[in-house]
């Protein structure tokens, strides 16, 4: 049988003596285009669709997806959609496309050489091959994938890989690749954690116990040997550490369950439940596996949570805001961005000057024999 070309773009990847740079795709989960129950339908449609997403026999869960799922859930979750969206549209992208600003800034300003970074999103728009086609044009010869996930999990992390070497695989001269997996107990991104609920106990008061709520996977995933709770479990100690915290002062649970089946516990609703019927004072809440504030962050946990709390008997919830683009977030991530790109001429001092003149020499020599400027 004949090999079959097409899958190949026909659009070249590169052209001789074209200038090089280095590349980084980010990525976070993506959201609807509108608040709207058909705009939810569409991108609930790709993000369930997921098989790492959910791992379930496809004919059992396609079944259930288009005959129960995406009947009644786009509906519901618009209104939440609705009570958060903003004139520059969902929270999510708003602050992923400010956290890409600055963070090709700080990576322009630090790095020796060119970086062009370029934002995906793996459901909706801007897609992962969006994103790469950006990268492609500016002639990214090297690529630094960071997902926007400080845990690991195979639902998140790995379907950002997947998608995006799926991609690559496209291409006829794949570039170089790194990705960040995780970055869970990154000492930047950790004390990032830490000084942001410094920062708001400086100006609101300290409440009697933080707690740090993470978004949930079902438990059939850790048993199969998922790590994601793990560095869920890690990420929280650090920052307690941090923190100067005792083991009575905070706790680690998970929200946004989804289905019957069980999922990672303690549970966010029924842990915020139980202390307001003890009667707490004050609760604050943090979303420590949340790099951007979003759906999950804004309307469940100080919103839905802040209800079930005061409803419970308890006194007040106070939610502490996401990292977004706090200044020591974005050096942290930048700081991860340029360790892990450590040898490349456009990111590292020590090869740099030396790569940058052996390329003006080969770009010469392509001039030579023939190739267009």
């Amino acid at each position: 049988m004949a090999e079959d070309y097409s899958r190949y773009v026909s659009e070249p990847d590169y052209a001789h003596g074209s200038a090089e740079c280095t590349g980084v795709l980010m990525v976070n989960l993506g959201t609807p285009e509108a608040p709207t129950p058909k705009a939810l339908r569409r991108y609930l449609g790709q993000f369930l669709a997921d098989p790492r997403v959910i791992e379930l026999p496809r004919w059992k869960w396609r079944l259930i997806l288009h005959g129960i799922v995406l009947r009644t859930r786009p509906r519901r979750v618009s209104k939440g959609y609705a009570g958060i969206w903003t004139d520059d549209g969902s929270p999510l992208m708003s602050i992923s496309r400010r956290q890409a600003e600055a963070l090709q800034a700080k990576l322009s300003e630090r790095a020796p050489g060119p970086v062009k970074l370029a934002l995906g999103m793996s459901y909706g728009r801007p897609s992962i091959p969006d994103a790469l086609a950006e990268l492609r044009a500016a002639g990214a010869r090297r690529i630094v994938l960071l997902p926007m996930y400080p845990q690991y999990s195979g639902s998140t992390s790995a379907s950002v890989f997947e998608a995006t070497t799926k991609e690559l695989n496209r291409w006829r001269w794949i570039p170089e690749f790194r990705w960040i997996q995780h970055y869970a107990d990154d000492h930047g991104y950790i004390e990032a954690l830490a000084q942001s609920v410094r920062d708001y106990r400086a100006e609101h008061g300290s409440g009697d116990l933080l707690l740090m709520s993470f978004h949930g996977v079902p438990k059939r995933y850790l048993m199969n040997g998922d790590p994601y709770h793990c560095l869920c479990q890690k990420t929280g100690r650090l920052v307690a550490e941090r923190l100067g915290l005792g083991d009575d002062e905070y706790r680690i649970t998970f929200q946004s369950r989804f289905g019957r089946e069980p999922w990672l516990q303690p549970y966010t609703d029924e842990t915020v439940e139980a202390l307001g019927k003890k009667g707490l004072k004050r609760l604050d809440v943090m979303c420590a596996g949340f790099p951007a504030d979003c759906l999950e962050t804004i309307e469940e946990i100080g919103g839905e949570n802040r209800e079930i709390f005061e409803e419970a008997g308890g006194g007040e919830l106070h939610y502490i805001p996401a990292l977004n683009d706090r200044d020591d977030h974005i050096e942290a991530l930048t700081d991860l961005v340029l360790r892990h790109s450590r040898g490349w001429p456009e990111m590292d001092a020590d090869v740099g000057p030396v790569a940058g003149e052996a390329f003006e020499a080969s770009r010469e020599r392509a001039l030579a024999l023939g190739a267009e400027k």
